[in-house]
């Protein structure tokens, strides 16, 4: 395998890489050359699978880096950043940020009996799941970590236009994610940087197990996808592979849907 990040001694810094789609972009990028400084939130009973994990990247032959700390700690995020430049030296530059952190509220707006969504909540949801993004980049910005031609990426979904039920908050800081990318594509061009959004089709993850009427959710996906399957974790960390390659470069402000043709039908 053509190990094209390894002689740049590039990096990439994944947010929330500690399973489903950003592990599942470590290990492709890792495969090919990158190193790697994964941020994550996990409980000590999840750590040693999650440690296992980190141990395949590591046996790919790059460098790794991994934080478990609150990603809206700013202090920690200082800190977390200043180790990186210290281990990354004098050549090493990060080529990629990606945002895969998915930590929301999914309740219902109106809940008869139950527990209903409030402001608070989508607050939360907001800041983990969008406006995070905008912090780490800025302070990676500050300490001069990006290569001159970078690439911002994170994970939207179909829910950022369509309403499903629970799934409120989560629209909301979704869909200003993609308006937050838009923006950060053209504020920060003139310093080489690509932001763009990646739209997974349905994927089967921890994180979409977590919404109520998954299983009808992924039925419905088997039969409306044109190729009659679920998206892997693997299909969508081959794309972001591929905005990370020289080649992509001219690709910045996009929404891409990675999903087989699932949105068109």
């Amino acid at each position: 395998m053509v190990k094209e990040f390894e002689a740049p001694q590039y990096w990439a810094i994944i947010l929330g890489g500690s399973t489903g789609l950003g592990l599942a972009s470590a290990r492709k990028l890792a495969a090919h050359g990158m190193n790697i400084c994964i941020i994550h939130r996990n409980t000590r009973s999840e750590m040693e699978a999650i440690n296992e994990s980190f141990n395949h990247i590591r046996a790919l032959g790059v460098k790794l880096l991994t934080y478990n700390i609150d990603i809206l700690n700013d202090v920690k995020r200082l800190e977390a950043l200043t180790d990186l430049k210290v281990e990354m030296g004098n050549k090493g530059r990060v080529r990629c940020l990606l945002h895969s952190v998915a930590k929301g509220n999914l309740k219902q707006m109106l809940a008869i009996g139950g527990i209903e969504l409030n402001n608070n909540d989508f607050l939360i949801t907001l800041q983990n799941m969008a406006l995070s993004l905008y912090d780490w980049a800025k302070e990676a910005i500050s300490l001069d970590l990006f290569a001159t031609d970078a690439r911002i990426l994170s994970f939207t979904s179909e829910g950022s236009k369509k309403a499903w039920k629970n799934y409120a908050a989560v629209s909301v800081a979704k869909a200003t994610l993609e308006t937050l990318s838009r923006s950060m594509a053209l504020e920060f061009a003139p310093i080489g940087i690509r932001t763009n959004c990646i739209q997974p089709g349905v994927t089967d993850t921890r994180s979409l197990r977590m919404i109520p009427g998954n299983e009808a959710l992924l039925n419905y996906t088997l039969k409306r996808n044109p190729f009659k399957r679920l998206t892997l974790p693997e299909d969508v960390a081959n794309i972001v592979f591929l905005l990370c390659k020289d080649e992509a470069a001219w690709i910045n402000g996009a929404i891409i849907p990675v999903d087989g043709g699932e949105q068109i039908n």
